[in-house]
């Protein structure tokens, strides 16, 4: 089964719009998009982006299944009353599903800032 990148990049060779287009209508280089194709998990708003560049609509394509599961350690905290006379520890557990979204949140702004990065070198040394 191919993962999210393979499947981004089918649809865009298979919609006829240069990778040129699409890269610029996204402000992002080459080499980023290339490497978007070999990731197995990708940002929903990237996708969507270019899904409206291409005329693709990827809903029906990507599948909960094909989500990454990332290990996430719980640690067990003690939470205590100061009028309790005993003290029970109870195990809070953050939702994977949450985890998930906070952890692609920060990659994609992540990303972003990198981006905006590489441009800002551009513009002030050039390309080489």
């Amino acid at each position: 089964m191919p993962h999210q990148g393979e499947i981004l990049q089918e649809a865009i060779k298979n919609s006829g719009i240069s990778i040129t287009r699409i890269v610029d209508d996204l402000g992002i280089t080459r080499p980023t998009i290339y490497r978007k194709f070999k990731e197995e998990t990708l940002d929903y708003a990237f996708v969507k982006r270019v899904g409206d560049i291409i005329g693709h609509d990827f809903a029906d394509d990507f599948t909960m299944s094909q989500q990454a599961v990332l290990p996430f350690a719980v640690t067990p905290v003690t939470v205590s009353s100061v009028n309790s006379v005993t003290s029970k520890p109870v195990a809070l557990q953050v939702a994977d599903n949450d985890c998930n979204k906070q952890l692609l949140s920060l990659q994609t702004k992540y990303i972003a800032l990198l981006e905006a990065y590489n441009e800002l070198l551009l513009k002030v040394y050039g390309p080489k």
